[in-house]
């Protein structure tokens, strides 16, 4: 039976509604080895992310998706506290990040190693914990993949194909995720094993278009972030263009930043549900296509 892996065990399909995919908690933008030892106040963390958290699952939301991999600050188990305090099941990343933010370690490690590292991960738990990464999260940026990337990517699909887990790339050029999409197959990886992150900054809709074609998942994940009016344009248009099988739906909202006093300013998980989705509705979206969007399509994407 397919599940989702989660800091609050393991949810089948009839234990599961609304799905955030695209969320973090924890973000770390400073290098990795620019991070002092005692950066990050635990009890700060909590205190801060836990109440937006259950606000999201007072909205509604029953599972949401922690994005971040290493090389950004990802640490599982106070990521597993805050779910634990909020009460709402979260899932969690393994996979390293782009340039610069690869870990010098990455860089020594062996193809097979790198490998073995991220299948770990997703079978036996992370950082120590007893909680398995859900999906594996990649990035690159629009010059196309530097060496490590391409290195990082390819144990990714590896370890995608050895444990059934979807790879998530944050890439915002079409023709570089075309050319993730080559790579990934060349490993063996079916192409609805990988997700588009952050489509919506693909301006051009024929590359959208060309990722839907291979039989790939695409990600709008900026509701709340701007004019939902795009948003919701850009969703009917892709809608009309028949994506609604592949397509996911989220806000890149939060997190807690250590480099800044508080943790920064938070932007809330509460958006979709509670002001984008009655839009959708409003335009005309049935209900079968909004639970297909929201519950579904991410279920599909993430269970294994």
């Amino acid at each position: 039976m397919a599940v989702l892996h989660t800091t609050l065990g393991p949810l089948g399909t009839d234990e599961v509604g609304l799905v955030l995919p695209h969320e973090h908690l924890l973000v770390d933008f400073r290098l990795p080895d620019e991070v002092p030892p005692d950066a990050l106040d635990r009890d700060a963390v909590v205190a801060v992310m836990a109440p937006a958290l259950r606000a999201a699952g007072d909205a509604g939301v029953t599972v949401v998706v922690e994005c971040t991999p290493h090389g950004l600050g990802r640490r599982a188990e106070l990521l597993a506290a805050v779910s634990r305090a909020a009460g709402v099941p979260v899932v969690l990343a393994t996979g390293v990040y782009r340039e610069p933010w690869v870990p010098r370690w990455v860089y020594d490690a062996s193809d097979a190693d790198l490998e073995a590292f991220v299948a770990g991960e997703l079978t036996d738990g992370v950082d120590g914990t007893d909680v398995p990464a859900g999906f594996v999260k990649v990035s690159a940026g629009d010059a196309g993949l530097q060496p490590v990337e391409e290195r990082i990517l390819r144990a990714a699909a590896r370890a995608a194909v050895r444990t059934g887990a979807l790879v998530g790339s944050h890439t915002t050029d079409g023709r570089v995720v075309l050319r993730q999409l080559d790579v990934v197959a060349e490993e063996g990886l079916a192409p609805d094993r990988f997700l588009s992150i952050h489509t919506q900054a693909v301006a051009d809709a024929g590359l959208r278009q060309a990722i839907v074609d291979r039989g790939a998942w695409i990600e709008y994940d900026h509701v709340g972030q701007g004019d939902d009016a795009d948003v919701l344009a850009l969703v009917l248009a892709s809608l009309d263009a028949g994506h609604e099988e592949q397509l996911l739906l989220s806000h890149d909202a939060g997190w807690f930043d250590p480099a800044l006093p508080g943790g920064g300013a938070q932007r809330p998980f509460t958006t979709l549900p509670m002001s984008f989705l009655p839009a959708l509705r409003a335009a005309g979206v049935e209900e079968d296509t909004v639970v297909l969007l929201t519950r579904r399509n991410p279920f599909a994407a993430f269970a294994r």
